[in-house]
């Protein structure tokens, strides 16, 4: 992935100044997040967008999803998507209806997404995928079998056209209203993970792994 992986498609054209386009932060972004809302043109011509799971494994992102999903039938070889992620840090209540807003760290990726079939990449990716979610897992479960194996597509999307968008602070209030008696400031949103819950089959005896103990995402 490039440095600055800016392009005239994912420059931020609205407050620009929120804009940020180095491959650490958009990393860092993605990193945080597990669920991406992925646009595309269905093969009837029907605008689409569809929340999926998705890991970054290096300069990619690997997209999962059943073979039974219009998007990866609509794949083939390769599919333009505009991939977004977002994460949601707090809310901004100002004195003014119009400049209250919402803390947030996003993402947008455009590109062509490629559909994984080769046995071995498409192994490796699933794995990258599983432990990416949940570190540690994919040696700690039952492996997939072949016909499971067909009925999982893994989407590789490059990310070397990517930009990220981010607002932080208070309330933006004009000049003018800072005397009204409205109250004004943020609601951070607190994020947190639960303990886990066992299943109500689970055998006697079954303990805890660690990695799962102490598993943590930020959204």
């Amino acid at each position: 992935m490039a440095n600055d992986p800016r392009s005239e498609r994912t420059r931020v054209k609205r407050e620009p100044q929120r804009g940020q386009y180095g491959s650490r932060v958009i990393h860092e972004i993605l990193d945080a997040g597990m669920i991406a809302h992925v646009g595309f043109v269905s093969a009837d011509g029907q605008p689409l967008v569809i929340p999926m799971l998705y890991v970054r494994d290096g300069d990619r992102l690997l997209i999962h999803g059943s073979s039974a999903s219009r998007l990866l039938n609509t794949a083939g070889e390769e599919v333009d998507l505009c991939v977004t992620v977002t994460i949601a840090d707090g809310l901004v209540v100002a004195r003014s209806a119009f400049n209250s807003s919402l803390n947030y760290r996003s993402v947008v990726v455009i590109g062509k997404a490629r559909a994984i079939h080769d046995g071995p990449a498409k192994w490796d990716a699933l794995r990258a995928l599983t432990d990416g979610l949940i570190p540690g897992r994919w040696d700690d479960c039952r492996q997939p079998t072949e016909l499971e194996l067909k009925a999982t597509w893994i989407l590789s999307m490059p990310l070397s056209e990517a930009s990220a968008k981010i607002r932080t602070g208070g309330p933006n209030d004009d000049d003018e209203d800072l005397a009204l008696d409205y109250w004004a400031g943020v609601i951070p949103f607190v994020k947190d993970v639960l303990p886990p819950v066992p299943h109500d089959a689970l055998r006697a005896g079954i303990e805890l792994p660690e990695y799962l103990r102490r598993w943590k995402k930020d959204v």
